[in-house]
């Protein structure tokens, strides 16, 4: 619900559960999330995991080594809308 668009989801050292963003860590956790130089990810098209070593991360890192699908993109989040409460304007035609 952070991020819209999120390729994969990030199992968390400290608990080896699987979140999407931090912040989805932070709101069902009474713990802080761990940090760490391997990160493992699971895949949202393919649905498989994989490991990465963060210390010799490269461009080619960037891309699912199952499928391919790049996951390291732009991430989208939810925008608030303002909405203006009103009157209905219609009328009533009967």
């Amino acid at each position: 619900k952070h991020i819209l668009n999120a390729q994969v989801s990030v199992r968390a050292p400290c608990c080896r559960k699987w979140f999407d963003c931090p912040e989805c860590h932070a709101e069902v956790s009474d713990h802080k999330l761990t940090k760490t130089l391997e990160m493992h990810f699971l895949c949202k098209k393919c649905r498989k995991a994989f490991r990465k070593d963060m210390t010799a991360y490269e461009e080619s890192d960037e891309y699912c080594p199952n499928c391919d699908n790049h996951y390291v993109i732009d991430a989208k989040t939810p925008q608030q809308v303002v909405g203006i409460e009103a009157e209905d304007v219609r009328v009533d035609a009967r």
